[in-house]
């Protein structure tokens, strides 16, 4: 899968972008997701963990926003690991 990736919140958060367009289930999201962290919150149109240390946030696109994180290589990784468990 190829990224985007950009720096959000002064440096402290990166959201990963596939740039393939994609349609991800929410509900099917928690389900799979609920196995690997803690679910905050769930919606239409995104789901909020806790996964790793951080707070990630998976949005119905294809985007996924980590924070803390710094490093554009881990958010890339990290991106493909959430999104391989969603995306058939």
């Amino acid at each position: 899968m190829r990224y985007s990736v950009t720096r959000l919140c002064g440096g402290k958060a990166l959201m990963a972008t596939l740039r393939e367009p994609v349609e991800i289930d929410m509900e099917n999201a928690a389900s799979v997701l609920s196995k690997e962290g803690e679910i905050k919150s769930v919606d239409d149109m995104m789901l909020v963990m806790t996964w790793k240390g951080m707070d990630v946030t998976v949005y119905t696109q294809g985007k996924v926003m980590f924070h803390p994180l710094d490093d554009r290589n881990e958010a890339i990784s990290y991106a493909n690991e959430i999104l391989s468990m969603l995306i058939n």
